[in-house]
């Protein structure tokens, strides 16, 4: 039975996405001086970790409550698009968490927030990112 890995077209969404993942970043720096990488966030976010770790902790419970609210607003659950094995859903957060920890940061980090700054580090990391997301989707999509 093959996978279906459809992916629909949303431009619109994608790009008020976008604006706001961006504003964020700006709006941690600005306010907090930090960069706005989702792995180093939540890293901090638990009482006692940090000094800094009360909007840490705003920051990661506004990550959860986006969907609720959107359910709220629109009477619609966000959509689920990955599949629904939890094993392999398993396998893959610790993967991306062990990928985080080596990269030194995650996709927001490097992506949003380090390829704005120019670094080079985070030109690496992202291309590193880009490449393994390019060769196991061609592995779901044509080999799976």
């Amino acid at each position: 039975m093959p996978l279906d890995f459809a992916t629909p077209f949303t431009p619109v969404a994608s790009l008020v996405g976008g604006i706001l993942i961006g504003l964020s970043a700006v709006f941690v720096m600005a306010l907090f001086g930090r960069i706005a990488g989702i792995s180093g966030i939540t890293s901090g976010a638990l009482p006692g970790v940090r000094s800094d770790w009360s909007w840490r902790l705003a920051f990661v419970i506004g990550l959860i409550a986006a969907p609720l609210v959107v359910l709220a607003v629109t009477g619609r659950a966000v959509p689920q698009v990955v599949p629904a094995n939890l094993p392999a859903m398993a396998v893959a957060g610790l993967l991306v968490g062990f990928g985080a920890v080596l990269g030194s940061g995650c996709t927001s980090g490097h992506g949003v927030c380090g390829l704005a700054r120019l670094s080079p580090r985070s030109l690496v990391a992202v291309g590193i990112f880009m490449a393994t997301a390019f060769v196991t989707v061609f592995v779901l999509r044509h080999l799976a």
